[in-house]
């Protein structure tokens, strides 16, 4: 019985509508030789993000350059993306997360750490026949790990990924005002309302040492939410002494004896 190859499934991200429009005209060309199917598109790492919860892909062209979130980021968030559920599970569903292909047009410097990391990359103007090898080699491919993908961003996030009610919600760092430590969890408080993450606190303070301080040895508050300090009630143990209070949160927050020397430093 001979054996039918299934389309690759494609999802396309890109800021620039001509960019995607672009894509779509080379991968209509591609599938004279390459069985393929366009799932998708967005225009943004949000809308991209929505999309593929509910959207089974094999692989996902991804520009680098975007505004508010690159592609390198998304890529980070697209790794904690559940397997979408389309119905009932789907007998020949593709492997998750998806393969990622960037699309660039980063300068050599850059070109060099995706090589250095086997990872797929396509440079603008993106030309037929390079993307159809990316392709080719992608239904073999090893998705991206996340490790790897920090590497070539040294920068840290702009955003934190929340999976909730079978959704991913992207929240500003901008807007977090602490991080706290609750068992396997980490809590991430706005001024609006909390999130869980399942993070490591120790691994966020390093990544978002410029924009947090550790207060304690379960929670970092963000250095510009600092209001003021407060002197607390006196109470034994290794809260007393001093509170911290942060814009837009009435709860104060206690500061353990070994980090209030943050009192001196931010008062």
């Amino acid at each position: 019985m001979e054996t039918v190859e299934l389309p690759l499934r494609i999802f396309i991200v890109d800021d620039e509508p001509p960019a995607r429009n672009r894509l779509r005209d080379l991968l209509q060309d591609c599938s004279e030789q390459l069985p393929l199917q366009v799932v998708g598109e967005a225009g943004n790492g949000q809308e991209a993000l929505d999309k593929l919860m509910v959207t089974s892909a094999d692989v996902v062209l991804l520009d680098i350059r975007m505004p508010q979130m690159d592609g390198i980021e998304l890529a980070q968030h697209l790794n904690k993306l559940p397997r979408p559920v389309i119905g009932q599970v789907e007998p020949n569903a593709p492997k998750w997360p998806p393969v990622i292909v960037f699309t660039t047009a980063y300068d050599a410097y850059a070109i060099k750490a995706f090589e250095l990391h086997a990872i797929d990359y396509l440079l603008k103007p993106i030309r037929l026949g390079r993307l159809f090898e990316a392709l080719t080699r992608a239904r073999n491919a090893v998705p991206i790990q996340t490790e790897v993908l920090r590497e070539l961003l040294p920068e840290p996030r702009k955003h934190l990924s929340i999976h909730e009610r079978g959704k991913i919600h992207l929240v500003p760092l901008e807007q977090v005002l602490f991080l706290r430590a609750e068992l396997k969890y980490v809590t991430v408080r706005t001024a609006e309302r909390e999130y869980l993450v399942e993070e490591s606190l120790t691994a966020m303070e390093k990544e978002f040492a410029a924009r947090f301080v550790r207060i304690h040895r379960n929670c970092l508050v963000a250095k510009e939410a600092i209001e003021g300090f407060e002197k607390s009630g006196g109470e034994e143990g290794e809260g007393s002494g001093w509170m911290v209070k942060l814009k837009g949160l009435d709860e104060l927050l206690a500061i353990s004896r070994r980090q209030q020397h943050i009192v001196k430093e931010f008062g």
